[in-house]
């Protein structure tokens, strides 16, 4: 096990920038190029500062008096015998844990990762309220879910979503920061195109987020175009009404020039009728966006259920003929229950 005590004064790496680490190496008497080289080394895979060999001895134990590097533990995971997913239980440094998925498709692998452990926001469809909220991840423990789900599966992820356990926008600073680590060239080189944020509508964040200049994909969680079937389904639509949250989503487009996805579950009875589908096409007309409809992931003590394909495609059409673009997501994992909604803390407390 890699856990961290509690009362330790190590410093995770991890959760640094390059400036960070240039500020520790110019404070020690080291010249500049020294952070880069260390920045460079925490994304391939070593486990200690030991490791950074064109490092010297002197600045190699100076470092680990005082930093590590502390990568989440995979210390279960499930593989999916229909499409090759892959579930991890993570253990987080203090002993918490999350849990992460590793995704195949045609062009590549993508990881989907937590940014906290537990969530707060009470979505009635998702297994992550059931878990209760713990706390927040840092930027480095969003990273090491990718690096440790690549040193598993010896496969690297080209593209990264934020839609685990856990909403980005209620961690907003770690999240903005392992985004700009994700996209370093230094770091996992992955570009703004590549890097997903899930968020379940929270307004100061999206608008937040259009001012900082990182064009990635926005995903909002949609799920209803009516308030009062969204404030059922999402108690944050109390807060951010279906109105403030397109508003703001125009903004973003605005300013970032990519289009919006939005996930939209289709529940049994709740938000499947023709005139649901005919609420979100005028809702949603003209706006630059991209409706992903997904066929409800069942979890247990929910009472939902999901609604069958044939309403799927007569809920599809209807959308797409008032000129939305809009796809089906296909499922991934369910039989893992590694899919949209499914993932949570699998025990309570600590591992």
């Amino acid at each position: 096990m890699r856990f961290i005590k509690e009362d330790t004064h190590i410093i995770n790496l991890l959760d640094l920038n390059k400036d960070d680490i240039s500020k520790i190496t110019t404070n020690k008497g080291y010249p500049g190029y020294r952070a880069g080289q260390i920045y460079k080394w925490l994304y391939r895979g070593i486990h200690d500062i030991s490791s950074m060999t064109d490092l010297s001895e002197a600045l190699r134990l100076e470092l680990s008096s005082e930093y590590g590097i502390i990568l989440p533990e995979a210390v279960s995971k499930q593989v999916s015998e229909t499409d090759g997913t892959i579930k991890y239980l993570m253990a987080l440094g203090d002993g918490n844990i999350i849990e992460s998925v590793l995704m195949k498709y045609d062009y590549g692998y993508s990881a989907c990762i937590s940014s906290q452990a537990g969530c707060r926001m009470g979505c009635l469809f998702c297994a992550s309220t059931g878990a209760g909220f713990i706390r927040s991840l840092t930027a480095g423990e969003m990273t090491g879910q990718i690096l440790a789900m690549q040193e598993d599966s010896g496969q690297k992820a080209g593209n990264v979503v934020i839609m685990g356990i856990g909403e980005p926008f209620d961690n907003y600073e770690n999240t903005i920061k392992f985004l700009r680590n994700a996209n370093d060239p230094d770091g996992l080189g992955l570009g703004y195109r590549k890097l997903t944020v899930s968020t379940c509508g929270l307004v100061p964040g999206i608008l937040r987020f259009a001012r900082e200049g990182i064009p990635v994909n926005l995903s909002v969680s949609l799920h209803a175009a009516e308030d009062s079937k969204r404030s059922f389904l999402m108690p944050v639509n109390r807060s951010y009404s279906i109105d403030k949250i397109i508003e703001a989503c125009k903004i973003y487009t605005k300013a970032t020039g990519r289009r919006i996805t939005f996930e939209y579950a289709m529940i049994k009875g709740v938000n499947d009728s023709i005139s649901d589908a005919s609420a979100l096409a005028a809702l949603l007309r003209g706006l630059l966006c991209h409706v992903n409809i997904i066929r409800l992931n069942d979890v247990e003590g929910t009472g939902l259920r999901k609604t069958d394909r044939e309403n799927i495609m007569r809920f599809r059409s209807i959308i797409a003929d008032a000129g939305i673009t809009v796809t089906v997501r296909r499922e991934l994992g369910t039989d893992i229950e590694a899919a949209c909604g499914q993932l949570r803390r699998k025990t309570t407390g600590k591992y």
